[in-house]
């Protein structure tokens, strides 16, 4: 198994994210989804600078994918994924099914994202079909599903399972943040600036509940799955998607690398730099806020 890094889910100032991209050159990563997957209103970067950015991630010998929207709801979102496809020097993450189709007429092999919710094997074959070479089951998924579609999956098809950080759980027209803070979607003064790994949302009785990021509600907990690694062996999945956070992304990235390498305390240095707790319970087929291992050495749900 290898490591791939997840596209930005957050909206940083233009120089974090550069920062960001210029020390993860130097990860044990196999590959880097690059582009603004969330919301078309985030243009500190433009195509322009995320496609320097693949530049320097292949120089630096790293696969590049360039990751499409979640949601399009414009005619600049829709020309925005139309350049994406017709590049052609990058493979494409496709996150909805109007870039599946994009693609596939273009013929261009693309890997499908996540939020193309595949819960099947017949899905899959369909994908196949189209030209996708990687995918990603949805992050609800749990261990035997995944095992259950695996045995009838496409030959050759590549399975890549979201492994680390908070879950992308649903997209929305409706801006969360912007209402968070009494402000329409059309002048939301890019609120999410100031929430660099999302806005926590907690219940009457402040338990962590959800993770506010614009238009995407993500989960309060961290989903990590570092302490499942021979199920994933077993499994045959090919790479492990971590997600990035705004602080300790390198520490995260070298404790899967070690855990990967069979190295001793690799969780446990994985949990000291977590933004939130730890949950893996949709893995297990449980509630997804559970956590059914160990964290800080202390059992959880069996």
């Amino acid at each position: 198994m290898n490591l791939s890094l997840g596209p930005l889910q957050y909206y940083w100032s233009r120089d974090d994210v550069l920062a960001f991209y210029g020390e993860a050159a130097n990860w044990p990563l196999a590959r880097v989804y690059l582009g603004e997957s969330v919301c078309s209103r985030r243009h500190l970067l433009r195509l322009a600078d995320w496609l320097a950015l693949a530049e320097q991630f292949t120089a630096a010998g790293k696969e590049v994918v360039l990751s499409s929207q979640t949601l399009i709801e414009s005619e600049s979102d829709l020309k925005t994924l139309r350049r994406i496809v017709s590049d052609g020097r990058f493979r494409v993450e496709a996150n909805e099914w109007g870039a599946v189709r994009l693609l596939s007429e273009a013929g261009v092999p693309f890997v499908a994202g996540p939020t193309l919710n595949v819960y099947n094997h017949e899905t899959l074959d369909v994908l196949a079909g189209l030209g996708a070479q990687r995918w990603l089951p949805p992050v609800e998924m749990s261990r035997a599903s995944l095992a259950s579609l695996l045995e009838r999956a496409p030959t050759g098809m590549e399975t890549e399972v979201f492994a680390y950080g908070k879950l992308p759980l649903a997209y929305s027209a409706r801006c969360f943040t912007a209402r968070h803070y009494n402000l329409p979607k059309d002048d939301c003064q890019f609120r999410c600036l100031d929430h660099p790994d999302g806005l926590a949302l907690a219940t009457r009785e402040g338990a962590p509940f959800l993770t506010l990021n614009g238009i995407q509600t993500q989960s309060a907990g961290v989903y990590s799955l570092i302490g499942e690694l021979p199920a994933l062996r077993e499994l045959g999945v090919a790479s492990l998607r971590l997600s990035p956070q705004s602080r300790h992304m390198g520490r995260v990235v070298e404790a899967f690398r070690a855990a990967l390498a069979g190295e001793d305390g690799a969780a446990e240095k994985l949990a000291r730099v977590m933004p939130g707790p730890a949950v893996d319970g949709y893995w297990h087929g449980r509630a997804g806020l559970e956590h059914a291992g160990l964290i800080h050495g202390v059992e959880k749900h069996a």
